[in-house]
Protein backbone atom coordinates (compact mmCIF):
# COMPACT_ATOMS: atom_id res chain seq x y z
CA UNK A 1 0.00 0.00 0.00
CA UNK A 2 3.11 2.39 0.86
CA UNK A 3 4.14 2.27 -2.58
CA UNK A 4 0.74 3.20 -4.53
CA UNK A 5 1.33 6.17 -1.66
CA UNK A 6 4.51 7.17 -3.11
CA UNK A 7 3.71 6.31 -6.57
CA UNK A 8 0.88 9.39 -6.39
CA UNK A 9 3.43 11.72 -4.26
CA UNK A 10 6.11 11.76 -7.05
CA UNK A 11 3.75 11.81 -9.98
CA UNK A 12 2.25 15.27 -7.94
CA UNK A 13 6.38 16.36 -6.95
CA UNK A 14 7.61 16.36 -10.37
CA UNK A 15 5.13 19.44 -11.68
CA UNK A 16 7.55 21.50 -10.16
CA UNK A 17 10.01 20.78 -13.00
CA UNK A 18 13.57 19.78 -13.33
CA UNK A 19 15.93 20.65 -11.29
CA UNK A 20 19.09 21.77 -12.10
CA UNK A 21 22.08 21.97 -10.56
CA UNK A 22 24.88 24.84 -9.91
CA UNK A 23 27.16 25.70 -12.18
CA UNK A 24 29.88 24.08 -10.50
CA UNK A 25 28.27 20.93 -9.70
CA UNK A 26 26.77 20.19 -13.59
CA UNK A 27 30.36 18.43 -14.27
CA UNK A 28 29.63 15.65 -11.36
CA UNK A 29 26.31 15.29 -12.09
CA UNK A 30 26.19 15.13 -15.75
CA UNK A 31 24.66 11.68 -16.13
CA UNK A 32 21.63 11.95 -13.72
CA UNK A 33 18.16 13.06 -14.96
CA UNK A 34 16.85 15.21 -12.27
CA UNK A 35 13.31 14.83 -14.01
CA UNK A 36 13.83 11.28 -12.02
CA UNK A 37 12.01 11.24 -9.00
CA UNK A 38 11.14 8.27 -5.93
CA UNK A 39 13.60 4.87 -6.57
CA UNK A 40 14.66 5.65 -9.85
CA UNK A 41 16.47 9.09 -8.61
CA UNK A 42 17.54 6.69 -5.42
CA UNK A 43 19.15 4.30 -7.82
CA UNK A 44 20.94 6.73 -10.11
CA UNK A 45 22.29 8.49 -7.54
CA UNK A 46 23.45 5.62 -5.78
CA UNK A 47 25.18 4.34 -8.95
CA UNK A 48 27.35 7.64 -9.40
CA UNK A 49 28.28 7.60 -5.25
CA UNK A 50 29.29 4.28 -6.00
CA UNK A 51 31.30 4.84 -9.61
CA UNK A 52 32.69 7.97 -8.16
CA UNK A 53 34.26 6.75 -4.99
CA UNK A 54 37.72 5.82 -6.43
CA UNK A 55 39.85 6.42 -3.89
CA UNK A 56 39.08 4.12 -0.72
CA UNK A 57 40.25 5.16 2.56
CA UNK A 58 42.73 3.72 5.14
CA UNK A 59 41.43 4.22 9.04
CA UNK A 60 43.76 6.69 9.69
CA UNK A 61 43.78 10.71 11.62
CA UNK A 62 45.16 12.19 8.15
CA UNK A 63 41.70 12.46 6.39
CA UNK A 64 39.75 13.56 9.34
CA UNK A 65 42.51 16.22 10.32
CA UNK A 66 41.68 17.69 6.46
CA UNK A 67 38.34 17.46 6.59
CA UNK A 68 36.85 18.38 10.19
CA UNK A 69 38.62 21.79 10.09
CA UNK A 70 36.64 24.32 11.62
CA UNK A 71 36.31 27.15 8.95
CA UNK A 72 36.77 29.67 10.70
CA UNK A 73 39.86 28.40 12.93
CA UNK A 74 41.88 25.66 10.67
CA UNK A 75 43.94 25.12 14.17
CA UNK A 76 40.81 23.39 15.61
CA UNK A 77 38.70 20.40 14.32
CA UNK A 78 34.84 21.08 15.00
CA UNK A 79 33.76 17.94 17.43
CA UNK A 80 30.20 16.76 16.14
CA UNK A 81 27.50 16.11 19.35
CA UNK A 82 29.44 19.23 20.89
CA UNK A 83 28.01 22.58 21.60
CA UNK A 84 30.26 24.92 24.12
CA UNK A 85 32.91 26.54 23.73
CA UNK A 86 35.41 25.55 25.92
CA UNK A 87 34.55 27.95 28.41
CA UNK A 88 33.31 25.33 31.45
CA UNK A 89 35.08 22.68 33.03
CA UNK A 90 33.80 19.63 31.35
CA UNK A 91 35.70 18.66 27.90
CA UNK A 92 33.48 16.53 26.78
CA UNK A 93 30.84 19.16 25.82
CA UNK A 94 33.60 20.66 23.74
CA UNK A 95 32.46 22.28 20.43
CA UNK A 96 36.20 22.24 19.01
CA UNK A 97 39.46 20.85 19.85
CA UNK A 98 43.25 21.47 18.81
CA UNK A 99 43.75 19.20 15.65
CA UNK A 100 46.67 18.03 17.31
CA UNK A 101 44.89 16.73 20.23
CA UNK A 102 44.11 13.15 19.03
CA UNK A 103 43.77 9.87 20.68
CA UNK A 104 42.43 8.06 23.63
CA UNK A 105 42.98 9.93 26.98
CA UNK A 106 40.22 11.94 28.56
CA UNK A 107 39.76 15.44 26.55
CA UNK A 108 41.09 14.19 23.46
CA UNK A 109 38.84 13.76 20.21
CA UNK A 110 39.01 10.48 18.52
CA UNK A 111 37.22 9.39 15.49
CA UNK A 112 33.35 8.97 15.33
CA UNK A 113 31.22 6.03 13.37
CA UNK A 114 27.98 8.10 12.65
CA UNK A 115 26.33 4.91 11.42
CA UNK A 116 27.62 2.32 13.74
CA UNK A 117 30.05 -0.01 13.14
CA UNK A 118 27.94 -2.84 14.83
CA UNK A 119 24.39 -1.90 13.66
CA UNK A 120 25.46 -2.78 9.90
CA UNK A 121 24.60 -5.76 8.19
CA UNK A 122 27.04 -7.53 7.98
CA UNK A 123 28.69 -5.22 10.94
CA UNK A 124 31.92 -2.91 9.47
CA UNK A 125 35.25 -3.33 10.71
CA UNK A 126 37.77 -0.18 9.94
CA UNK A 127 38.24 -1.01 6.30
CA UNK A 128 35.94 -0.35 3.80
CA UNK A 129 32.63 1.46 4.55
CA UNK A 130 34.23 1.38 8.03
CA UNK A 131 36.68 4.12 6.98
CA UNK A 132 34.54 5.98 4.76
CA UNK A 133 35.51 9.91 5.40
CA UNK A 134 31.76 10.99 5.15
CA UNK A 135 30.55 9.06 8.43
CA UNK A 136 33.82 9.38 10.26
CA UNK A 137 33.87 12.83 12.67
CA UNK A 138 35.51 14.38 14.92
CA UNK A 139 34.18 13.33 18.75
CA UNK A 140 35.16 13.81 22.12
CA UNK A 141 36.71 10.60 23.38
CA UNK A 142 34.10 10.53 26.37
CA UNK A 143 31.00 11.77 24.69
CA UNK A 144 32.01 9.40 21.66
CA UNK A 145 31.89 6.20 24.32
CA UNK A 146 28.59 7.65 25.75
CA UNK A 147 26.56 7.43 22.10
CA UNK A 148 28.66 4.03 21.44
CA UNK A 149 26.65 2.47 19.28
CA UNK A 150 22.95 3.07 20.64
CA UNK A 151 20.52 4.27 17.32
CA UNK A 152 19.90 7.98 17.29
CA UNK A 153 16.03 8.90 18.58
CA UNK A 154 14.32 12.33 18.59
CA UNK A 155 14.70 14.77 21.36
CA UNK A 156 15.92 18.96 21.70
CA UNK A 157 18.49 20.78 22.51
CA UNK A 158 21.80 19.42 23.15
CA UNK A 159 23.04 15.71 22.83
CA UNK A 160 22.74 13.09 25.08
CA UNK A 161 21.17 9.70 25.84
CA UNK A 162 17.15 9.51 25.40
CA UNK A 163 14.41 7.08 25.90
CA UNK A 164 15.60 5.71 29.32
CA UNK A 165 19.05 5.88 28.04
CA UNK A 166 18.43 3.31 25.46
CA UNK A 167 18.95 6.04 22.18
CA UNK A 168 21.41 8.68 21.33
CA UNK A 169 20.25 12.14 20.22
CA UNK A 170 22.75 14.08 18.37
CA UNK A 171 21.63 17.73 19.30
CA UNK A 172 19.77 20.44 17.19
CA UNK A 173 22.69 21.77 15.41
CA UNK A 174 24.06 18.28 14.51
CA UNK A 175 20.39 16.09 13.50
CA UNK A 176 20.74 17.67 10.21
CA UNK A 177 24.60 16.58 9.43
CA UNK A 178 23.40 13.11 11.06
CA UNK A 179 20.35 12.67 8.57
CA UNK A 180 22.09 13.60 5.73
CA UNK A 181 25.02 11.02 6.87
CA UNK A 182 22.75 8.45 7.28
CA UNK A 183 21.22 8.88 3.45
CA UNK A 184 24.81 8.93 2.06
CA UNK A 185 25.61 5.35 3.82
CA UNK A 186 22.34 4.11 2.42
CA UNK A 187 23.03 5.20 -0.93
CA UNK A 188 26.79 3.75 -0.99
CA UNK A 189 26.75 0.64 0.67
CA UNK A 190 23.08 0.11 0.22
CA UNK A 191 21.42 -3.00 2.69
CA UNK A 192 24.56 -3.39 4.69
CA UNK A 193 23.91 0.25 6.05
CA UNK A 194 20.22 0.45 6.78
CA UNK A 195 18.62 3.51 8.11
CA UNK A 196 16.09 1.35 9.80
CA UNK A 197 18.89 -0.39 11.74
CA UNK A 198 20.85 2.82 13.37
CA UNK A 199 17.36 5.04 14.11
CA UNK A 200 14.25 5.14 15.66
CA UNK A 201 11.07 5.74 13.40
CA UNK A 202 8.69 4.34 10.96
CA UNK A 203 9.54 3.11 7.18
CA UNK A 204 5.42 2.98 6.76
CA UNK A 205 5.20 6.83 4.49
CA UNK A 206 8.34 5.89 2.60
CA UNK A 207 8.80 3.02 -0.43
CA UNK A 208 11.93 1.45 1.21
CA UNK A 209 13.80 1.28 4.47
CA UNK A 210 14.21 5.36 4.76
CA UNK A 211 12.22 6.34 8.12
CA UNK A 212 10.62 9.85 8.87
CA UNK A 213 13.33 10.52 11.84
CA UNK A 214 16.34 11.52 9.26
CA UNK A 215 13.42 13.18 7.08
CA UNK A 216 12.55 15.08 9.53
CA UNK A 217 16.14 16.13 10.67
CA UNK A 218 17.36 17.06 7.13
CA UNK A 219 14.05 19.32 6.73
CA UNK A 220 14.76 20.88 10.13
CA UNK A 221 18.50 21.24 10.61
CA UNK A 222 19.86 23.19 7.37
CA UNK A 223 23.30 22.42 5.78
CA UNK A 224 26.26 23.72 7.56
CA UNK A 225 29.28 25.37 5.76
CA UNK A 226 31.56 22.84 7.64
CA UNK A 227 29.07 19.95 5.89
CA UNK A 228 30.06 21.82 2.37
CA UNK A 229 33.88 21.94 3.20
CA UNK A 230 34.01 18.52 3.95
CA UNK A 231 32.06 17.57 0.72
CA UNK A 232 34.09 19.94 -1.55
CA UNK A 233 37.05 18.24 0.16
CA UNK A 234 36.44 14.81 -1.20
CA UNK A 235 36.29 15.85 -4.97
CA UNK A 236 39.44 17.65 -5.04
CA UNK A 237 42.70 16.34 -5.98
CA UNK A 238 43.69 16.44 -2.15
CA UNK A 239 45.34 13.25 -1.30
CA UNK A 240 42.76 12.08 1.21
CA UNK A 241 40.08 12.76 -1.29
CA UNK A 242 37.60 9.99 -1.75
CA UNK A 243 36.45 11.10 -5.13
CA UNK A 244 32.40 11.17 -3.84
CA UNK A 245 30.15 13.61 -3.19
CA UNK A 246 27.68 13.38 -0.60
CA UNK A 247 24.13 14.49 -2.84
CA UNK A 248 22.08 15.36 0.05
CA UNK A 249 24.64 18.22 1.63
CA UNK A 250 24.49 19.40 -2.50
CA UNK A 251 21.00 19.25 -2.07
CA UNK A 252 18.44 18.26 1.26
CA UNK A 253 15.60 18.64 -1.43
CA UNK A 254 17.15 15.41 -3.33
CA UNK A 255 15.19 13.05 -0.14
CA UNK A 256 12.15 14.59 -0.39
CA UNK A 257 12.32 14.10 -4.19
CA UNK A 258 13.42 10.32 -3.43
CA UNK A 259 11.20 9.32 -0.21
CA UNK A 260 9.07 12.60 0.39
CA UNK A 261 8.33 13.76 4.26
CA UNK A 262 8.58 17.27 5.24
CA UNK A 263 9.87 19.47 2.61
CA UNK A 264 13.37 19.93 2.81
CA UNK A 265 15.62 23.13 1.48
CA UNK A 266 15.95 22.85 -1.74
CA UNK A 267 20.15 24.63 -2.91
CA UNK A 268 19.11 24.37 -6.68
CA UNK A 269 17.28 26.44 -9.51
CA UNK A 270 14.27 24.42 -10.83
CA UNK A 271 13.38 24.56 -14.73
CA UNK A 272 10.04 25.02 -15.55
CA UNK A 273 8.44 25.98 -12.23
CA UNK A 274 5.63 28.22 -12.25
CA UNK A 275 5.28 28.69 -8.96
CA UNK A 276 7.30 27.90 -5.97
CA UNK A 277 5.33 29.05 -3.53
CA UNK A 278 2.66 25.96 -2.61
CA UNK A 279 5.47 23.79 -1.40
CA UNK A 280 5.68 26.05 1.88
CA UNK A 281 2.18 25.92 2.93
CA UNK A 282 1.96 24.40 6.14
CA UNK A 283 -0.72 22.22 7.32
CA UNK A 284 -1.44 21.93 10.78
CA UNK A 285 -2.34 19.77 12.81
CA UNK A 286 -0.44 17.02 11.87
CA UNK A 287 -0.96 14.09 13.25
CA UNK A 288 -4.20 15.44 14.13
CA UNK A 289 -7.02 14.54 16.75
CA UNK A 290 -9.33 17.27 15.77
CA UNK A 291 -12.10 17.84 13.22
CA UNK A 292 -10.18 21.01 11.37
CA UNK A 293 -7.17 21.28 9.47
CA UNK A 294 -5.67 24.46 8.55
CA UNK A 295 -3.49 25.87 6.15
CA UNK A 296 -1.43 28.92 6.33
CA UNK A 297 -1.05 30.07 2.49
CA UNK A 298 -1.93 33.67 1.21
CA UNK A 299 -3.24 32.11 -1.91
CA UNK A 300 -6.37 30.33 -3.24
CA UNK A 301 -6.38 26.46 -3.20
CA UNK A 302 -8.02 23.52 -3.91
CA UNK A 303 -7.86 20.90 -1.56
CA UNK A 304 -8.50 17.17 -2.54
CA UNK A 305 -8.17 14.14 0.05
CA UNK A 306 -7.53 10.57 -0.81
CA UNK A 307 -7.08 7.46 0.98
CA UNK A 308 -4.07 5.51 0.11
CA UNK A 309 -6.00 3.80 -1.89
CA UNK A 310 -6.16 6.96 -4.72
CA UNK A 311 -9.68 7.27 -3.98
CA UNK A 312 -11.14 10.51 -3.62
CA UNK A 313 -12.91 11.11 -0.25
CA UNK A 314 -13.79 14.53 -0.44
CA UNK A 315 -12.20 18.49 -2.02
CA UNK A 316 -12.55 21.72 -0.87
CA UNK A 317 -11.47 25.43 -1.65
CA UNK A 318 -9.47 26.84 0.72
CA UNK A 319 -8.37 30.65 0.57
CA UNK A 320 -7.70 33.79 3.08
CA UNK A 321 -11.44 34.03 4.13
CA UNK A 322 -11.41 30.33 5.14
CA UNK A 323 -7.74 28.43 5.64
CA UNK A 324 -8.92 25.27 6.83
CA UNK A 325 -10.99 21.59 5.59
CA UNK A 326 -13.78 19.87 8.09
CA UNK A 327 -12.32 16.29 8.58
CA UNK A 328 -15.11 15.35 10.51
CA UNK A 329 -16.55 13.10 8.16
CA UNK A 330 -13.01 11.03 8.25
CA UNK A 331 -12.02 8.02 10.66
CA UNK A 332 -8.47 7.40 12.17
CA UNK A 333 -5.72 6.58 9.61
CA UNK A 334 -3.42 7.77 6.97
CA UNK A 335 -4.74 10.30 3.68
CA UNK A 336 -3.53 12.22 0.95
CA UNK A 337 -3.86 15.47 0.83
CA UNK A 338 -3.48 17.31 -2.88
CA UNK A 339 -2.96 20.88 -2.73
CA UNK A 340 -3.68 22.58 -6.19
CA UNK A 341 -2.81 26.08 -6.96
CA UNK A 342 -3.12 26.83 -10.82
CA UNK A 343 -1.43 24.46 -12.83
CA UNK A 344 1.41 23.47 -9.61
CA UNK A 345 0.24 20.96 -7.51
CA UNK A 346 1.99 19.14 -4.51
CA UNK A 347 0.72 16.12 -2.04
CA UNK A 348 0.81 16.06 1.60
CA UNK A 349 0.40 13.16 4.49
CA UNK A 350 -2.05 13.80 6.91
CA UNK A 351 -2.55 11.45 10.36
CA UNK A 352 -5.88 11.19 11.84
CA UNK A 353 -5.27 9.98 15.25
Amino acid sequence: MKHLYFLFLFISITCFGQLEPPAELQDYYSGIDFSETGLTLKTSLSNLTINKHTNILSYGWDAIQATDQNPSNASNVLLIYGWEDGSDSDCTNDLERNINLNGGSNCDYNREHIYAKSKATPAMDNTGPGADGHHIRASDVQRNGERDNLPFADGTGNSGKVNSNTNWYPGDNWKGDVARVIMYMYIRYENQCLPTNIGVGSSASTPDDMIDLFLEWNAEDPVSSYEDNRNAYHVSENTYAQGNRNPFIDNPYLATLIWGGPVAENRWSSLGVTDKSIVNIRMHPNPTTHNLVYFTTTEKLEVVVYNLLGKKIMSHTINNSKNFIDISILSKGVYLVKLNSNEVSITKKLIIQ
